[in-house]
This record gives C-alpha cells, structure tokens and sequence, in this order.
C-alpha cells in the first residue's frame, strides 16, 4: 500500500504542474483552451489513438497517464484531490469500478453521446456518466508444455482451491486492478461467508498470489505454475512472443458463473475546464471504430458491441462467444475501497 500511496502522490504532485488556468499569450491574451484527457489505457495503446481525435477536431489534446504501479489509482486519486478546482476534462480508464465510483461521487457529469446509443445497456451508466466499451476478459492462461492435453486443463475459478493444483497455480493479490475488481464482485456474487471459505481454501492449496496478472503469466509462460488467471491482453502477449499457453474462458459449464469482463470506460468530469471539446472526445472515445481499433492492437479487446470485429488471436472469443459474468457493478463499485483494505489485510502488501 505504501508503494500505492507514494504513487499517487508522485502523479498529484506532476499534475499540480499542468492544466490549470490557460496560459497568457505574449501579446497578452489568453491561449485557446485544450482539452486534458487523464487516460489510465496503457499508453501505447491509447496515445496515438488520442494523438488522432486531436487531428480530427483541430485541437491539441493533452494528456496525462498512469504508471504500471500506480495503475488506474494515482489518476483517480488526482481526480479526487481536484475536485474543487478540475483539470481534467476526460477520464479514459482501463477498468470500470474506479469510474463508476467517481459517478457515484458525483465527480462524473452526464454525456448522453450519440456514438454510445449501440452499446448494450448493461454496459452505459442509467445517468449517462459514464460509458463502458472494449473489455478485456479475466482467464486462465495454460502452460500447454506442462499441460499437453485439454482434457487436463482447469475450467473454473473453484480450481484454484482444488487439491489436485496445490501449489500449481497463480492469481495475482487482489489489491489493485483487475483482480481487486474481480475478487470484489466475486465476493459480492458469493457473500462474505462463502467466499470467505473460498480464500481459506486458496492458503491452503499453496495459491501462489503474486503482484500483477503481468507475473502471473510469466511464471506460467517459466513453467513455475501450470496455470494461472490473467487477463486476455496478458494471455496474448505470451501468445504472440510464441510461448507454449493456452487460454480459458472459466466457468461456462451448466450452471457456471461465468468469465468477468472488465471493460474501459470513459466520462466527463463534472466541471470539464473544456466540456465542448471533452464532449467530441468522448464520442471518439466510446465508437465503434475505437473498439475495432483496440482488438486489431496489441492489447486484444474484446469488442462489446456484437458484430465489432474482435481480436485476431482465435484463443480470444468475441462477445457472442461465451457466457460472461453477471456482476453488480454499482455494488462493486462502492465496496472497492472497503474490499481493498480487507484484502491488504489478509492477503498482505
């Protein structure tokens, strides 16, 4: 947590460096506005892409990133701390329960944007603040060299507490990301007693819990663990640098909860210096186009629209593919910080 903390407050202090006020020109007058996007997609994903909406609209587009470390939580953080006084006009995040508890804060202001009306509802805040597109999926990643045959693959999330994998297998610690997000709503879906039981079950079957999905999928792709949960982009990094892994969409059995999507999401924020622009942004931001955009790239999103053309990678299965989870993202959301704090304590920093 320390490291978390001292994140976010290196990004609070760099932030306090831009945006603001427009600067004066020479000859006195104030300088155009230009929007500021805080984008927590990584960036050499999401930097062209913003690079080109700027073209497009005939404006720079500023923008500020997360690091690896801080990862979503040192621009939220930011977002928090200015919120009497915004710099920001966009925020683009790389997951979805950090944005939909600034909408629940009332940090995110409504937008109904026209480019959005295609995505399914369960995926557009009921008050228009927010809008979530190109998901990534929570998986198993397979070491096929350990484990040449299918039939031997595990299928569900319940396999991290099977005996038959103690100390065979990975999930990263549910402190931040992806895995906070999905334990947070697998806790919600199970209830604390259940999934209690669950995570006294992953100690005693030697889980190891490491620091990312990132080293999840190294000690898989090293054969240090037979598998592991990551997330697609992370499966198909090993995919595509040619290592022996497998990916599996879990619990799609009869009666399974299903593979979580954690999706992007992007919002304005309430009191947008620049709302006109930040407005054409996020059109740009949640189309179509932009979801076709992110599955062609390296990172392989999943499309949420049906009928986006998704990842190339074949392990990764579009939309209409599999049984997603059935999470309760307004109850993930505001749990996050509760849920957090619980999880540094049992599972340790």
């Amino acid at each position: 947590m320390k490291s978390l903390r001292l994140a976010s407050l290196c990004w609070l202090l760099l932030l306090a460096g831009c945006g603001g006020d427009a600067p004066a020109n020479p000859n006195g007058t104030a300088a155009a506005k230009t929007p500021l996007v805080y984008c927590a997609l990584d960036q050499q994903f999401s930097e062209p892409l913003l690079r080109q909406f700027g073209q497009e609209l005939g404006v720079e587009v500023r923008t500020q990133f997360d690091s690896e470390a801080a990862k979503t939580i040192g621009l939220v953080s930011a977002i928090l701390e200015e919120q009497k006084a915004p710099r920001c006009d966009v925020f683009w995040n790389n997951e979805l329960a950090h944005t939909v508890r600034l909408a629940q804060m009332g940090l995110l202001q409504p937008y109904d944007s026209p480019a959005a009306a295609d995505v399914p509802a369960q995926w557009r805040d009921p008050g228009k603040r927010w809008t979530a597109f190109a998901a990534r999926a929570r998986v198993l990643i397979v070491n096929t060299e350990l484990l040449p045959d299918p039939k031997d693959w595990p299928s569900s999330y319940q396999d991290l507490a099977d005996p038959k994998w103690q100390g065979r297998c990975a999930v990263a610690k549910p402190l931040t990301g992806t895995t906070l997000t999905h334990f947070t709503a697998l806790r919600k879906k199970l209830g604390d007693d259940e999934f209690n039981r669950f995570v006294d079950q992953l100690f005693a079957n030697d889980v190891k819990f490491l620091q990312s999905n990132g080293a999840t999928m190294r000690e898989t792709v090293a054969g240090k663990v037979a598998w592991a949960f990551t997330d697609t982009d992370d499966y198909h990094v090993a995919k595509t640098k040619g290592h022996k892994v497998a990916c599996v969409f879990p619990d799609q059995h009869d009666g399974g909860i299903g593979t979580m999507l954690i999706p992007n999401s992007c919002g304005i924020v309430t009191g947008a210096p620049d709302l006109e622009h930040a407005k054409a942004l996020v059109d740009r931001i949640v189309s179509k186009q932009t979801e076709a955009l992110l599955a062609a790239a390296a990172g392989a999103q999943i499309p949420l629209r049906a009928g986006v053309p998704g990842p190339k990678d074949t392990g990764i299965k579009p939309i209409d593919g599999f049984r997603a989870m059935d999470w309760d993202i307004p109850g993930t959301a505001s749990a996050l910080a509760q849920y957090s704090a619980d999880f540094g304590k049992r599972f340790g920093l």
